[in-house]
Protein backbone atom coordinates (compact mmCIF):
# COMPACT_ATOMS: atom_id res chain seq x y z
CA UNK A 1 0.00 0.00 0.00
CA UNK A 2 1.29 3.28 -0.77
CA UNK A 3 0.21 5.16 1.47
CA UNK A 4 2.25 8.33 0.90
CA UNK A 5 0.29 9.00 -2.71
CA UNK A 6 -3.15 7.90 -1.33
CA UNK A 7 -2.53 10.63 1.85
CA UNK A 8 -0.93 13.25 -0.92
CA UNK A 9 -4.29 12.53 -3.55
CA UNK A 10 -6.83 12.56 -0.85
CA UNK A 11 -5.78 15.95 0.69
CA UNK A 12 -5.56 17.51 -3.17
CA UNK A 13 -9.14 16.33 -3.46
CA UNK A 14 -10.44 17.72 -0.15
CA UNK A 15 -8.55 21.38 -1.21
CA UNK A 16 -10.57 20.82 -4.24
CA UNK A 17 -13.94 20.27 -2.51
CA UNK A 18 -13.34 23.59 -0.48
CA UNK A 19 -13.81 25.42 -3.52
CA UNK A 20 -17.41 23.88 -4.21
CA UNK A 21 -18.57 25.43 -0.76
CA UNK A 22 -17.78 29.12 -2.41
CA UNK A 23 -20.73 29.53 -4.79
CA UNK A 24 -23.42 29.30 -1.99
CA UNK A 25 -21.57 32.30 -0.98
CA UNK A 26 -22.26 33.95 -3.77
CA UNK A 27 -25.78 33.23 -3.83
CA UNK A 28 -26.67 34.42 -0.38
CA UNK A 29 -25.06 37.92 -1.73
CA UNK A 30 -27.24 37.63 -4.46
CA UNK A 31 -30.66 37.23 -2.60
CA UNK A 32 -29.16 39.54 -0.24
CA UNK A 33 -29.14 36.87 2.96
CA UNK A 34 -26.87 37.22 5.82
CA UNK A 35 -26.18 33.17 5.46
CA UNK A 36 -22.54 33.95 3.50
CA UNK A 37 -20.54 33.66 6.65
CA UNK A 38 -20.86 29.82 7.24
CA UNK A 39 -19.90 28.78 4.07
CA UNK A 40 -16.78 30.95 3.86
CA UNK A 41 -15.88 29.35 7.63
CA UNK A 42 -16.30 25.76 6.23
CA UNK A 43 -14.51 27.29 2.92
CA UNK A 44 -11.66 27.66 5.38
CA UNK A 45 -11.70 24.68 7.68
CA UNK A 46 -11.84 22.17 4.47
CA UNK A 47 -8.93 23.72 2.60
CA UNK A 48 -6.86 24.07 5.94
CA UNK A 49 -7.70 20.72 6.41
CA UNK A 50 -7.03 19.42 2.87
CA UNK A 51 -3.76 21.31 2.91
CA UNK A 52 -2.62 20.02 6.29
CA UNK A 53 -3.37 16.26 4.55
CA UNK A 54 -1.15 17.18 1.72
CA UNK A 55 1.99 19.34 2.27
CA UNK A 56 4.01 16.24 4.46
CA UNK A 57 3.64 14.50 1.06
CA UNK A 58 3.53 17.13 -1.56
CA UNK A 59 6.98 15.68 -3.14
CA UNK A 60 5.98 11.94 -3.07
CA UNK A 61 5.27 10.91 -7.10
CA UNK A 62 4.53 6.94 -6.67
CA UNK A 63 2.39 5.09 -8.94
CA UNK A 64 -1.17 5.09 -7.57
CA UNK A 65 -2.13 1.19 -8.01
CA UNK A 66 -5.97 -0.76 -8.16
CA UNK A 67 -5.06 -1.37 -4.71
CA UNK A 68 -4.16 2.21 -3.97
CA UNK A 69 -7.29 3.82 -5.60
CA UNK A 70 -10.12 1.85 -3.73
CA UNK A 71 -8.65 3.12 -0.79
CA UNK A 72 -8.63 6.92 -2.42
CA UNK A 73 -12.67 6.49 -3.35
CA UNK A 74 -13.61 4.98 0.10
CA UNK A 75 -11.60 7.59 2.48
CA UNK A 76 -12.38 10.57 0.05
CA UNK A 77 -16.15 9.61 0.70
CA UNK A 78 -15.88 9.60 4.16
CA UNK A 79 -14.45 12.89 4.77
CA UNK A 80 -15.83 14.22 1.77
CA UNK A 81 -19.35 13.47 3.98
CA UNK A 82 -18.06 15.09 6.67
CA UNK A 83 -16.91 18.10 5.93
CA UNK A 84 -19.38 18.78 3.22
CA UNK A 85 -22.06 19.00 6.51
CA UNK A 86 -19.65 21.75 7.86
CA UNK A 87 -21.73 24.61 6.18
CA UNK A 88 -25.21 22.65 7.22
CA UNK A 89 -23.69 22.49 11.27
CA UNK A 90 -22.35 25.76 11.07
CA UNK A 91 -25.60 27.38 9.67
CA UNK A 92 -27.54 29.28 11.77
CA UNK A 93 -30.91 29.80 10.13
CA UNK A 94 -30.87 25.79 10.73
CA UNK A 95 -30.11 24.06 13.88
CA UNK A 96 -28.30 20.59 13.63
CA UNK A 97 -26.84 17.92 15.50
CA UNK A 98 -23.69 16.71 13.37
CA UNK A 99 -25.64 13.73 13.31
CA UNK A 100 -28.05 15.20 10.98
CA UNK A 101 -25.45 17.27 9.15
CA UNK A 102 -23.73 14.43 8.00
CA UNK A 103 -26.32 12.36 7.51
CA UNK A 104 -28.00 15.46 5.17
CA UNK A 105 -24.72 15.78 3.36
CA UNK A 106 -23.98 12.33 2.36
CA UNK A 107 -27.62 12.40 1.07
CA UNK A 108 -26.58 14.74 -1.44
CA UNK A 109 -23.37 13.85 -1.99
CA UNK A 110 -24.75 10.08 -2.54
CA UNK A 111 -27.60 11.26 -4.63
CA UNK A 112 -30.47 9.53 -2.05
CA UNK A 113 -32.33 12.54 -1.45
CA UNK A 114 -33.37 11.28 1.84
CA UNK A 115 -33.47 14.46 4.08
CA UNK A 116 -34.24 15.53 7.76
CA UNK A 117 -35.18 19.18 7.23
CA UNK A 118 -38.89 20.46 7.04
CA UNK A 119 -39.85 24.16 6.19
CA UNK A 120 -37.70 24.11 2.70
CA UNK A 121 -40.03 26.73 1.59
CA UNK A 122 -38.55 29.23 4.44
CA UNK A 123 -34.91 28.14 4.20
CA UNK A 124 -32.24 31.00 2.59
CA UNK A 125 -31.28 30.17 -0.71
CA UNK A 126 -27.42 29.65 -0.01
CA UNK A 127 -28.76 26.59 1.93
CA UNK A 128 -30.85 25.20 -0.87
CA UNK A 129 -28.40 25.44 -3.18
CA UNK A 130 -25.79 24.28 -1.58
CA UNK A 131 -28.28 20.97 -0.93
CA UNK A 132 -28.46 21.03 -4.97
CA UNK A 133 -24.97 21.44 -5.79
CA UNK A 134 -24.18 18.34 -3.67
CA UNK A 135 -25.90 15.85 -5.51
CA UNK A 136 -25.00 17.69 -8.65
CA UNK A 137 -21.02 16.98 -7.89
CA UNK A 138 -21.98 13.96 -6.43
CA UNK A 139 -23.81 12.45 -9.58
CA UNK A 140 -22.00 11.68 -12.19
CA UNK A 141 -18.99 11.19 -9.41
CA UNK A 142 -16.69 14.02 -7.98
CA UNK A 143 -13.68 11.25 -8.39
CA UNK A 144 -14.30 11.14 -12.27
CA UNK A 145 -14.31 15.00 -12.08
CA UNK A 146 -11.06 14.38 -10.22
CA UNK A 147 -9.84 12.12 -12.58
CA UNK A 148 -9.80 14.66 -15.72
CA UNK A 149 -7.83 17.53 -13.29
CA UNK A 150 -5.55 15.00 -11.37
CA UNK A 151 -3.07 14.06 -14.67
CA UNK A 152 -2.12 17.66 -14.83
CA UNK A 153 -0.76 17.29 -11.04
CA UNK A 154 1.27 14.34 -12.22
CA UNK A 155 -1.23 11.33 -10.76
CA UNK A 156 -2.67 8.95 -13.12
CA UNK A 157 -6.58 8.52 -13.05
CA UNK A 158 -7.21 5.02 -14.04
CA UNK A 159 -7.50 3.80 -10.90
CA UNK A 160 -9.65 5.41 -9.37
CA UNK A 161 -12.25 5.66 -12.13
CA UNK A 162 -12.61 1.76 -11.87
CA UNK A 163 -13.14 2.25 -8.10
CA UNK A 164 -15.52 4.79 -8.40
CA UNK A 165 -17.60 4.29 -11.51
CA UNK A 166 -20.85 2.29 -11.66
CA UNK A 167 -21.85 -1.18 -13.11
CA UNK A 168 -20.20 -4.38 -14.04
CA UNK A 169 -18.18 -3.45 -16.87
CA UNK A 170 -15.49 -1.17 -15.64
CA UNK A 171 -12.74 -0.91 -18.45
CA UNK A 172 -14.99 0.42 -21.51
CA UNK A 173 -13.68 3.83 -22.29
CA UNK A 174 -15.21 6.43 -24.16
CA UNK A 175 -11.60 7.23 -25.57
CA UNK A 176 -8.40 6.55 -25.83
CA UNK A 177 -7.17 8.17 -22.65
CA UNK A 178 -8.78 7.98 -19.34
CA UNK A 179 -8.60 11.54 -18.67
CA UNK A 180 -10.56 12.19 -21.94
CA UNK A 181 -13.15 9.91 -20.85
CA UNK A 182 -14.11 11.89 -17.93
CA UNK A 183 -14.21 15.33 -19.28
CA UNK A 184 -16.12 13.88 -22.06
CA UNK A 185 -18.50 12.43 -19.52
CA UNK A 186 -18.72 15.75 -17.63
CA UNK A 187 -19.40 17.47 -20.82
CA UNK A 188 -22.37 15.06 -21.44
CA UNK A 189 -23.43 15.82 -17.86
CA UNK A 190 -23.01 19.54 -18.18
CA UNK A 191 -25.25 20.04 -21.45
CA UNK A 192 -28.01 17.83 -20.31
CA UNK A 193 -27.87 20.04 -16.84
CA UNK A 194 -28.11 23.04 -19.04
CA UNK A 195 -30.59 21.52 -21.44
CA UNK A 196 -32.79 20.56 -18.13
CA UNK A 197 -32.39 24.01 -16.45
CA UNK A 198 -34.06 25.62 -19.59
CA UNK A 199 -36.70 23.10 -19.98
CA UNK A 200 -38.00 23.47 -16.82
CA UNK A 201 -37.96 27.57 -16.92
CA UNK A 202 -39.57 27.07 -20.86
CA UNK A 203 -42.25 24.90 -18.48
CA UNK A 204 -42.75 27.55 -16.03
CA UNK A 205 -40.40 27.46 -13.35
CA UNK A 206 -38.21 30.49 -12.08
CA UNK A 207 -34.84 30.86 -12.72
CA UNK A 208 -33.47 29.81 -9.01
CA UNK A 209 -35.96 26.66 -9.22
CA UNK A 210 -35.39 25.44 -11.94
CA UNK A 211 -31.30 25.53 -11.75
CA UNK A 212 -31.59 23.51 -8.51
CA UNK A 213 -34.00 21.26 -9.86
CA UNK A 214 -31.79 20.48 -12.89
CA UNK A 215 -28.87 19.46 -10.25
CA UNK A 216 -31.29 17.14 -8.66
CA UNK A 217 -32.57 15.80 -11.79
CA UNK A 218 -29.80 15.23 -14.06
CA UNK A 219 -28.18 13.91 -10.70
CA UNK A 220 -30.96 11.29 -10.05
CA UNK A 221 -30.73 12.96 -6.63
CA UNK A 222 -34.50 14.01 -5.39
CA UNK A 223 -33.96 16.67 -3.41
CA UNK A 224 -36.41 19.79 -4.20
CA UNK A 225 -36.36 23.76 -2.51
CA UNK A 226 -39.87 22.86 -1.85
CA UNK A 227 -41.65 20.31 1.09
CA UNK A 228 -44.00 19.17 -2.04
CA UNK A 229 -41.24 18.61 -4.15
CA UNK A 230 -42.20 18.80 -7.70
CA UNK A 231 -46.45 19.04 -6.68
CA UNK A 232 -45.17 22.41 -5.34
CA UNK A 233 -45.46 23.65 -8.87
CA UNK A 234 -48.69 21.62 -9.74
CA UNK A 235 -47.96 21.84 -13.39
CA UNK A 236 -48.15 18.97 -15.95
CA UNK A 237 -45.66 21.01 -18.24
CA UNK A 238 -42.90 21.10 -15.82
CA UNK A 239 -44.02 16.83 -14.58
CA UNK A 240 -43.32 15.94 -18.03
CA UNK A 241 -40.21 17.62 -18.59
CA UNK A 242 -39.12 16.03 -15.11
CA UNK A 243 -39.65 12.56 -16.62
CA UNK A 244 -37.88 13.23 -20.31
CA UNK A 245 -35.05 14.16 -18.15
CA UNK A 246 -35.40 11.31 -15.30
CA UNK A 247 -35.77 8.89 -18.06
CA UNK A 248 -32.79 10.64 -20.13
CA UNK A 249 -30.46 10.56 -16.66
CA UNK A 250 -31.26 6.84 -15.73
CA UNK A 251 -29.91 5.90 -19.29
CA UNK A 252 -25.67 4.73 -19.49
CA UNK A 253 -24.13 8.30 -20.42
CA UNK A 254 -21.73 6.23 -22.36
CA UNK A 255 -24.96 6.14 -25.06
CA UNK A 256 -25.59 9.75 -24.87
CA UNK A 257 -21.63 10.58 -25.55
CA UNK A 258 -21.64 8.39 -28.39
CA UNK A 259 -25.16 9.73 -29.95
CA UNK A 260 -23.42 13.41 -29.67
CA UNK A 261 -20.29 12.68 -31.30
CA UNK A 262 -21.97 10.61 -33.86
CA UNK A 263 -24.99 12.70 -34.12
CA UNK A 264 -27.11 8.85 -34.40
CA UNK A 265 -29.71 7.43 -31.98
CA UNK A 266 -29.38 4.27 -33.28
CA UNK A 267 -27.27 3.05 -31.16
CA UNK A 268 -30.02 3.25 -28.62
CA UNK A 269 -31.90 0.79 -30.01
CA UNK A 270 -29.08 -1.70 -30.49
CA UNK A 271 -28.80 -1.64 -27.12
CA UNK A 272 -30.12 -4.34 -24.41
CA UNK A 273 -29.80 -2.55 -21.29
CA UNK A 274 -31.53 0.40 -22.72
CA UNK A 275 -34.26 -2.36 -24.30
CA UNK A 276 -34.70 -3.77 -20.81
CA UNK A 277 -34.67 -0.15 -19.19
CA UNK A 278 -37.24 0.79 -21.04
CA UNK A 279 -39.80 -2.04 -20.88
CA UNK A 280 -39.31 -1.98 -17.72
CA UNK A 281 -40.51 1.75 -17.24
CA UNK A 282 -43.25 1.24 -19.39
CA UNK A 283 -44.33 -1.79 -18.07
CA UNK A 284 -44.33 -0.01 -14.50
CA UNK A 285 -46.10 2.87 -15.55
CA UNK A 286 -48.80 0.95 -17.08
CA UNK A 287 -49.17 -0.95 -13.96
CA UNK A 288 -49.32 2.15 -11.59
CA UNK A 289 -51.66 3.96 -14.03
CA UNK A 290 -53.55 1.06 -14.05
CA UNK A 291 -54.14 0.55 -10.33
CA UNK A 292 -54.86 3.97 -9.87
CA UNK A 293 -57.54 4.26 -12.38
CA UNK A 294 -59.09 0.60 -10.97
CA UNK A 295 -59.12 2.23 -7.24
CA UNK A 296 -60.02 5.59 -8.40
CA UNK A 297 -57.72 7.37 -6.26
CA UNK A 298 -58.51 10.50 -8.95
CA UNK A 299 -61.33 11.78 -10.27
CA UNK A 300 -59.60 13.31 -13.32
CA UNK A 301 -58.51 10.88 -15.84
CA UNK A 302 -55.44 13.40 -16.50
CA UNK A 303 -54.09 13.58 -13.27
CA UNK A 304 -54.12 9.66 -12.71
CA UNK A 305 -51.59 9.60 -15.74
CA UNK A 306 -49.32 12.18 -15.33
CA UNK A 307 -49.00 11.55 -11.73
CA UNK A 308 -48.75 7.17 -12.35
CA UNK A 309 -46.18 7.41 -14.61
CA UNK A 310 -44.10 10.10 -12.86
CA UNK A 311 -44.12 8.20 -9.64
CA UNK A 312 -43.18 5.02 -11.66
CA UNK A 313 -39.90 7.01 -13.85
CA UNK A 314 -38.97 8.83 -10.14
CA UNK A 315 -38.74 5.60 -8.29
CA UNK A 316 -37.87 2.96 -10.45
CA UNK A 317 -35.02 4.89 -11.71
CA UNK A 318 -33.84 6.17 -8.25
CA UNK A 319 -34.59 9.88 -8.54
CA UNK A 320 -37.21 10.13 -5.21
CA UNK A 321 -38.56 13.30 -6.94
CA UNK A 322 -42.75 13.34 -5.77
CA UNK A 323 -46.12 14.86 -7.37
CA UNK A 324 -48.18 12.93 -4.77
CA UNK A 325 -48.06 11.18 -1.67
CA UNK A 326 -47.98 7.86 -3.08
CA UNK A 327 -47.22 5.78 0.57
CA UNK A 328 -51.04 6.49 0.40
CA UNK A 329 -52.00 4.89 -2.67
CA UNK A 330 -53.27 1.28 -2.66
CA UNK A 331 -51.44 -0.64 -0.60
CA UNK A 332 -49.57 -3.11 -3.92
CA UNK A 333 -48.68 0.17 -5.98
CA UNK A 334 -46.20 1.91 -3.14
CA UNK A 335 -44.63 -1.82 -2.67
CA UNK A 336 -44.04 -2.10 -6.22
CA UNK A 337 -42.17 0.75 -7.06
CA UNK A 338 -39.74 0.44 -4.11
CA UNK A 339 -38.92 -3.29 -5.40
CA UNK A 340 -38.64 -1.25 -8.87
CA UNK A 341 -35.80 1.09 -7.28
CA UNK A 342 -33.55 -2.16 -6.65
CA UNK A 343 -33.52 -2.43 -10.41
CA UNK A 344 -32.31 0.98 -10.92
CA UNK A 345 -31.34 2.52 -13.91
CA UNK A 346 -28.61 1.62 -16.23
CA UNK A 347 -24.81 1.25 -15.53
CA UNK A 348 -22.93 3.99 -16.37
CA UNK A 349 -25.74 6.07 -15.25
CA UNK A 350 -26.53 8.43 -12.39
CA UNK A 351 -28.90 6.33 -11.06
CA UNK A 352 -28.93 3.71 -8.08
CA UNK A 353 -30.27 0.84 -7.44
CA UNK A 354 -28.11 -3.33 -8.29
CA UNK A 355 -28.47 -1.57 -11.90
CA UNK A 356 -30.27 -2.82 -15.26
CA UNK A 357 -27.50 -5.09 -17.06
CA UNK A 358 -27.12 -7.00 -13.86
CA UNK A 359 -30.89 -7.77 -13.82
CA UNK A 360 -30.99 -8.84 -17.16
CA UNK A 361 -27.85 -10.93 -16.81
CA UNK A 362 -29.41 -12.29 -13.79
CA UNK A 363 -32.59 -13.20 -15.82
CA UNK A 364 -30.73 -14.83 -18.67
CA UNK A 365 -28.38 -16.97 -16.68
CA UNK A 366 -32.15 -17.98 -15.29
CA UNK A 367 -33.36 -18.49 -18.79
CA UNK A 368 -30.17 -20.82 -19.33
CA UNK A 369 -30.70 -22.67 -16.27
CA UNK A 370 -34.07 -23.54 -17.03
CA UNK A 371 -32.81 -24.96 -20.75
CA UNK A 372 -30.22 -26.61 -19.36
CA UNK A 373 -32.74 -29.06 -17.72
CA UNK A 374 -34.07 -30.14 -20.62
CA UNK A 375 -30.83 -29.83 -22.76
CA UNK A 376 -27.96 -30.98 -19.47
CA UNK A 377 -25.36 -31.18 -22.05
CA UNK A 378 -25.90 -28.12 -23.94
CA UNK A 379 -23.67 -25.28 -24.28
CA UNK A 380 -25.84 -22.41 -23.86
CA UNK A 381 -24.08 -19.13 -23.58
CA UNK A 382 -24.70 -16.15 -21.94
CA UNK A 383 -25.54 -13.18 -24.30
CA UNK A 384 -26.25 -9.29 -24.50
CA UNK A 385 -27.33 -8.76 -28.04
CA UNK A 386 -25.14 -10.91 -30.52
CA UNK A 387 -22.36 -10.58 -27.60
CA UNK A 388 -21.38 -13.96 -25.42
CA UNK A 389 -21.37 -12.82 -21.68
CA UNK A 390 -17.95 -13.72 -20.45
CA UNK A 391 -18.19 -16.34 -17.38
CA UNK A 392 -15.79 -13.50 -14.81
CA UNK A 393 -18.57 -11.06 -15.26
CA UNK A 394 -21.77 -13.55 -14.88
CA UNK A 395 -20.05 -14.42 -11.86
CA UNK A 396 -19.49 -11.10 -10.52
CA UNK A 397 -22.85 -10.14 -11.03
CA UNK A 398 -23.88 -13.08 -9.20
CA UNK A 399 -21.28 -12.36 -6.41
CA UNK A 400 -22.50 -9.05 -6.20
CA UNK A 401 -26.21 -9.64 -5.74
CA UNK A 402 -25.69 -12.56 -3.55
CA UNK A 403 -23.71 -9.89 -1.10
CA UNK A 404 -26.42 -6.72 -2.13
CA UNK A 405 -29.10 -8.89 -0.18
CA UNK A 406 -26.88 -10.15 2.57
CA UNK A 407 -26.04 -6.69 3.44
CA UNK A 408 -29.63 -5.09 2.95
CA UNK A 409 -30.82 -7.91 5.23
CA UNK A 410 -27.80 -7.01 7.97
CA UNK A 411 -28.93 -3.21 7.85
CA UNK A 412 -32.62 -3.86 7.62
CA UNK A 413 -31.93 -6.10 11.13
CA UNK A 414 -29.94 -3.37 12.46
CA UNK A 415 -32.63 -0.60 11.69
CA UNK A 416 -35.31 -2.85 13.53
CA UNK A 417 -32.92 -3.27 16.76
CA UNK A 418 -33.28 0.33 17.42
CA UNK A 419 -36.92 0.42 17.45
CA UNK A 420 -38.30 0.78 13.79
CA UNK A 421 -41.15 -1.50 12.60
CA UNK A 422 -40.44 -4.23 9.58
CA UNK A 423 -42.02 -1.54 7.15
CA UNK A 424 -40.04 1.61 8.19
CA UNK A 425 -37.24 -0.38 8.21
CA UNK A 426 -37.26 -2.41 5.03
CA UNK A 427 -38.25 0.95 2.89
CA UNK A 428 -35.99 2.88 4.73
CA UNK A 429 -32.98 0.62 4.04
CA UNK A 430 -34.16 0.36 0.32
CA UNK A 431 -34.68 4.39 0.29
CA UNK A 432 -30.72 4.53 1.14
CA UNK A 433 -29.06 1.19 -0.42
CA UNK A 434 -30.45 2.55 -3.46
CA UNK A 435 -30.18 5.66 -3.17
CA UNK A 436 -33.73 6.62 -3.48
CA UNK A 437 -35.05 8.63 -1.06
CA UNK A 438 -38.46 8.55 0.07
CA UNK A 439 -39.56 5.65 1.53
CA UNK A 440 -42.88 4.25 3.70
CA UNK A 441 -44.11 3.99 7.24
CA UNK A 442 -42.70 6.53 9.45
CA UNK A 443 -39.76 7.36 6.39
CA UNK A 444 -42.33 8.28 3.86
CA UNK A 445 -41.81 12.46 4.47
CA UNK A 446 -38.17 12.10 5.68
CA UNK A 447 -35.98 10.61 8.53
CA UNK A 448 -36.53 13.56 11.21
CA UNK A 449 -38.18 11.24 13.16
CA UNK A 450 -35.14 8.33 13.69
CA UNK A 451 -33.27 7.97 16.29
CA UNK A 452 -29.13 9.07 15.90
CA UNK A 453 -28.13 5.54 15.45
CA UNK A 454 -30.81 4.59 13.31
CA UNK A 455 -29.78 8.04 11.09
CA UNK A 456 -25.95 6.70 10.93
CA UNK A 457 -27.07 3.18 9.87
CA UNK A 458 -28.78 4.95 6.91
CA UNK A 459 -25.75 6.73 6.36
CA UNK A 460 -23.76 3.47 5.92
CA UNK A 461 -26.51 2.38 3.37
CA UNK A 462 -26.38 5.51 1.21
CA UNK A 463 -22.12 4.56 1.01
CA UNK A 464 -22.57 0.95 0.03
CA UNK A 465 -25.46 1.99 -2.26
CA UNK A 466 -23.66 4.41 -3.74
CA UNK A 467 -19.91 2.83 -3.91
CA UNK A 468 -21.77 -0.59 -4.75
CA UNK A 469 -20.55 -2.23 -1.73
CA UNK A 470 -17.59 -3.97 -3.30
CA UNK A 471 -15.65 -0.69 -2.91
CA UNK A 472 -16.35 -0.57 0.58
CA UNK A 473 -16.15 -4.44 1.44
CA UNK A 474 -13.18 -4.98 -0.14
CA UNK A 475 -11.16 -2.70 2.67
CA UNK A 476 -12.44 -4.93 5.24
CA UNK A 477 -10.88 -8.29 3.78
CA UNK A 478 -7.39 -9.81 5.14
CA UNK A 479 -6.58 -10.16 1.16
CA UNK A 480 -6.46 -6.32 -0.29
CA UNK A 481 -4.43 -5.60 2.80
CA UNK A 482 -1.85 -8.53 2.06
CA UNK A 483 1.35 -7.40 0.66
Amino acid sequence: MNWTVVQRILGLLVMMFSLTMLPPVLIAVLFEEPTWLPFVEAFGLTFVAGLLIWIPVHRSRKDLRLRDGFLVVAAFWTVLGTFGAAPLYFADAITLSITDAVFESMSGLTTTGATILTGLDELPRSILYYRQQLQWLGGMGIIVLAVAVLPMLGVGGMQLYRAETPGPVKDTKLTPRITETAKALWYVYLAFTIACAVSYMVAGMGWFDALCHAFSTVAIGGFSTHDLSIGYFNSAAIDIVAIVFMFAAGINFSLHFFAWRYVSIKHYAQDPEFQAYTLILIALSVLVVAGLFYHRSYTNPGDAVINGVFQAVSIATTTGFTTANYATWPVFLPVALIFASFIGGCAGSTAGGIKVIRCLLIYKQGVREIARLVHPSAEIPVKLGNKAVGFRVVDAVWGFFSVYIVVFVVLMLLMMATGLDQVTAFSAIAATLNNLGPGLGDVATGFMTLSDTAKWVAVAGMLLGRLEIFTLLVLITPTFWRH
